[in-house]
Order: structure tokens, then C-alpha cells, then sequence
């Protein structure tokens, strides 16, 4: 039989593994009797963890959300991905929480045990970590956002434009999106009356928020791939066509933009962006040959970044 230390330990990780655990099934998988499930329960509430009970035959317990946060137990697989998350948190887009993911995650390095310090040391190792670009987003910012997305409170924020513009939105928030290196604000426009997408990193909140509001059916079930298609077709001042000398298969995973296959040998890809010097590097790596259908003066760029490179000391 486990001793009290020991049962206390295996009953809490017990509880935190299912929402409702019947008394008689706690006992039976300590290996105790009913009387000292409920003593140990007592002593858990003494150290702090919320165990909600019900009386009777069909009664049992139930780890709630207490006032105050209570040490958590973590299985090997658990404490890895955390410690994973939280290196790779001190070092993602979000400021505010690069310092607090190190404390974070010095506490947890110093109670792993050997092997599971290991495992996160050798995929630390072993990755390499490109050097972050773009733009960050507030901490703050983020989970004054998302409550307002579980309050349904209408935001209101200066909102940064593409050409650097400042405009007051009033908008009704429905959920956060994260794509690549950036956030996303999807809500309803409540003076445009329409569904708009917002960079984060632009958004500069004002106090207090707006009212209370019923929400609405998203503009599509899948609002990541809605976000995903207004990125790729609508968001952007620039579009630009191609022919594609090669299957579209070739393309696959090597573009953010639109590939339609022509036939086997041939394709179109559609490129938006903000700048026609980068959409012309970023066909020319594609190391495939091309005909620009549109824009005309996007063949200008192509052939400037053509005579750099033949002109370039090797």
C-alpha cells in the first residue's frame, strides 16, 4: 500500500486526469478504503486544491478552479512539451512574456529528472532557430482582446493601416488567429458593417471597452481559413499572375501563393503582396522559369534584379 505522501500524490494526479471521479473508483485505484479517499481529500483541501464533492450513492469528487494557483502534477510527456513551449515562447512573437517564460521555465528545469532534461536539452540542441522577423504583439494586448472575445464586449482601438494611416475602429471581437509569425483580431466591423481582419501588432486599445453584445455567426465556419484566404486574395495592394514553366506539383509548399495547374508541364501562380521587388525575388527563387501575365511593370523589376545579379563580383 502507498504510503499518505505517496497516495496523496497519485490521488491528485488522479483527479486532474478526469473531470468526475466516483469515490468508490478512487478507492479502488489507491487500494483504500472509502473513509481514507475522503480523509485524503480533506488534506488536499488543506494544502489548497479546490476538490468539489457530492453526498450519496452515485456521489463523488470533482478538481475545481481554485482562488489561488496550486502546484500541478505533470506526466513525462507533459513536462516536456511545456518545457519546449516555454523555450520556444521566450523567443516568439509576443512581447512581455520573454522573462517571464525563463523564470517559467528555469523552475521546471530544475525539478525534470535526468532523462526528461535530457530529451529537451537534445531537441534544443539540435534545432536550429531562425532569427525572428517582423513585427511583435503585446502581451497585454492579446488577453485584453481575447477576454473581450469571451465577453462578447465590443472593442474600440486605433488601428494602424497598411499605408500607415490611424482610423478609430469599433469592432465586435470575435476570435484571435495566429498565422506564421503574426497575430490576427477577426470581428465585426461596427461602423463598416462587415467582417474585418486585424493586424494585432497595429492595434492600440482604448479604455474602457464598448458594450456588450449578442454574437454573430462568423463570416465562415473555419474562421483560420477565412483569414487564410483574405491574406492570400484580398488584403493585399498588389496582385501579380504567372506562368509557370513547371507542374504545379513542383510548386508544393514553396509559395504562399495560388497555384492552378495548367496541364502537366504548366502552371499559373497568383502572388499578392505590398511590394513588387519582393514578389519578383520571390519568384526568382522559385528557380523555375516564368512569363509575368500582370502586372507589365513587375517585368522591370524581374529584369533590374536580373542585371544586378550578372552584374555581381563572384
Amino acid at each position: 500500500m502507498l504510503d499518505t505522501s505517496a497516495r496523496l500524490l497519485r490521488l491528485l494526479s488522479l483527479l486532474q486526469a478526469r473531470r468526475d471521479w466516483p469515490g468508490a473508483d478512487l478507492a479502488e485505484r489507491l487500494g483504500v478504503a472509502p473513509r481514507t479517499v475522503r480523509r485524503d481529500v480533506e488534506r488536499l483541501r488543506e494544502l489548497g486544491y479546490p476538490v468539489h464533492s457530492t453526498p450519496g450513492v452515485a456521489g463523488g469528487y470533482r478538481l475545481g478552479a481554485g482562488a489561488e494557483l496550486p502546484p500541478l502534477l505533470l506526466d513525462d510527456e507533459e513536462a516536456v512539451a511545456v518545457a519546449i513551449g516555454l523555450r520556444t515562447a521566450a523567443n516568439g512573437t509576443v512581447t512581455g512574456i520573454e522573462e517571464i517564460s525563463l523564470r517559467a521555465l528555469a523552475k521546471l528545469e530544475q525539478v525534470l529528472p535526468d532523462r526528461l532534461r535530457h530529451r529537451v536539452n537534445t531537441l534544443q540542441r539540435h534545432t536550429v532557430r531562425v532569427g525572428r522577423e517582423g513585427p511583435t504583439v503585446d502581451a497585454g494586448v492579446l488577453t485584453r482582446v481575447a477576454a473581450a472575445c469571451r465577453d462578447h464586449e465590443q472593442l474600440r482601438f486605433d488601428y494602424t493601416g497598411h499605408g500607415g494611416e490611424v482610423t478609430l475602429r469599433r469592432a465586435e471581437p470575435h476570435s484571435l488567429v495566429t498565422m506564421g509569425n503574426r497575430w490576427y483580431l477577426v470581428g465585426w466591423d461596427a461602423d463598416r458593417r462587415d467582417w474585418r481582419t486585424y493586424r494585432a501588432d497595429r492595434i492600440l486599445l482604448r479604455t474602457p471597452n464598448g458594450p456588450r453584445f449578442t454574437p454573430r455567426e462568423p463570416p465562415e465556419p473555419d474562421v483560420a481559413a477565412w483569414v487564410r484566404h483574405r491574406l492570400a486574395h484580398e488584403m493585399w495592394p498588389y496582385e501579380a499572375r504567372f506562368r509557370v514553366h513547371a507542374p504545379a506539383e513542383r510548386l508544393a509548399g514553396r509559395t504562399a501563393g495560388v497555384v492552378e495547374p495548367v496541364d502537366d508541364r504548366t502552371c499559373l501562380l497568383t502572388l499578392r503582396g505590398d511590394d513588387l521587388r519582393l514578389m519578383a525575388l520571390a519568384v526568382a527563387f522559385l528557380d523555375v522559369d516564368v512569363e509575368v501575365l500582370e502586372p507589365a511593370e513587375l517585368k522591370d523589376h524581374l529584369r533590374a534584379l536580373g542585371e544586378r545579379l550578372l552584374s555581381s563580383r563572384i
